[in-house]
């Protein structure tokens, strides 16, 4: 079992009242009418401070990811904190995984194979390579793009840059939305033949299909709770089974916030203001914006309208604390508690890759230090075991994280 921190980095202090007055904390809220440069300094270093920490303290692995013009979560360019974090980890077993860099946002897209390259090499072979399709609303809002562009874009950059990764020769790329009259990229990952891939998504069964078609893991990114993720994660190894893929749990990611205190009480008293300002506040956003028209297949439309996995966002608003914890929308309690549902949530969806989300909404930088240090010491050492028993392998693990079993520091 691995275990590792997620990280968001999320705006912490969004004034009083300003959903009222703005229609979404995403795309179309003005950064000075409502933030501040010199506090959203302090969170770029409190967030690599509790990343590291995560590392010391004895989490698996540590992971970054990348969204645009938000209040939700701002780490824009993720290889530039990847690279900070891979450097201060040295020597160490600490997997850097790169939850991703959206390869349909730059062009070309090798720019992200040279990227990724170069942090392999950093790391020494200890990254994990994320190939996110991307939200439909910064792939239209933020960088402008057509929406029923981007998964053609985003299957053309994947091939493009797993063979930059592989080509023994130069080699001339013409395709439909790339074209490049020389491709021979330096360096090259450390990992062979490239760095494992884990592919987020939220309830997509073409995602589905791309993932198991290349053998990858898959990483259900969901914040609207483990009890809905049933019908969805269900689906996923229904799929992986008609495919002739096998129950691994390590084919399957699943990220989740958690808060440890001393007792369950005390978790509720602690936590219960930063989970409402994380679902009031940073999830405030119309769904049209969220998912612009054409950014999905047919399948994955229709499995929205028909199944609906995810709750409209405006329901949000008037759930309180109690209702996401009673959804396990997240974790919270002492530590006994916690690795009791903890340890439900993971057998029932069958997951070998969990992430944990130890700061979430407002959490200030000492609480959510305290909380990683809670859950290193008395939650993790109770999940590592869960699928010994089995005998599977991690194939989706870098193979230079697996020499030790991680030990709270």
């Amino acid at each position: 079992m691995k275990i590792s921190m997620f990280h968001l980095m999320p705006y912490r202090d969004l004034p009083a009242g300003f959903e009222k007055k703005y229609n979404s904390s995403w795309f179309t809220l003005p950064f000075p009418k409502v933030a501040d440069a010199n506090k959203a300094a302090q969170y770029y270093n409190w967030t690599l401070d509790e990343l590291q920490f995560a590392a010391a303290a004895g989490f698996d692995g540590i992971c970054t990811n990348e969204h645009h013009q938000n209040a939700y979560g701002f780490m824009v360019n993720p290889n530039m904190m990847g690279s900070v974090l891979a450097r201060a980890t040295r020597g160490t077993n600490t997997a850097i995984i790169q939850m991703g860099e959206t390869a349909v946002f730059l062009n070309p897209p090798i720019r992200v194979a040279e990227e990724y390259a170069m942090l392999d090499c950093i790391s020494e072979g200890r990254m994990v390579a994320g190939f996110p399709v991307g939200l439909g609303g910064d792939f239209a809002h933020s960088y402008g793009f057509a929406p029923m562009e981007q998964r053609g874009r985003y299957r053309e950059a994947h091939d493009l840059i797993t063979k930059a990764w592989q080509a023994e020769e130069v080699f001339v790329w013409n395709g439909k939305y790339y074209q490049l009259p020389m491709v021979s990229t330096w360096p090259r990952p450390v990992q062979k033949p490239h760095p494992p891939v884990w592919v987020p998504g939220n309830a997509s069964p073409s995602t589905w299909d791309f993932v198991l078609q290349n053998n990858y893991c898959y990483c259900y990114l969901t914040y609207f709770g483990a009890k809905g993720a049933d019908k969805t994660v269900g689906g996923y190894w229904k799929r992986a089974k008609e495919l002739g893929r096998d129950n691994n749990p390590y084919r399957l990611g699943y990220l989740i916030p958690v808060g440890v205190a001393e007792t369950d009480q005390a978790a509720d008293d602690l936590y219960a203001r930063h989970i409402e300002y994380f679902y009031h506040k940073l999830l405030h956003i119309p769904e049209a914006l969220f998912m612009p028209p054409g950014h999905m297949t047919h399948s994955s439309l229709s499995y929205l309208i028909t199944k609906r996995p995810l709750p409209p966002f405006d329901t949000l608003k008037k759930s309180s604390y109690r209702d996401f914890k009673n959804n396990e929308y997240l974790v919270t309690g002492s530590a006994e508690s916690v690795t009791e549902q903890l340890l439900s949530i993971i057998k029932r969806l069958r997951v070998g890759n969990l992430m944990l989300l130890p700061q979430f909404g407002s959490m200030p930088h000492e609480t959510t230090m305290e909380n990683i240090d809670r859950i290193a010491k008395d939650v993790l050492p109770h999940l590592r075991q869960v699928w010994d028993d089995e005998g599977w392998e991690n194939h989706w693990w870098p193979e230079n994280c697996k020499q030790q079993t991680r030990q709270a520091a």
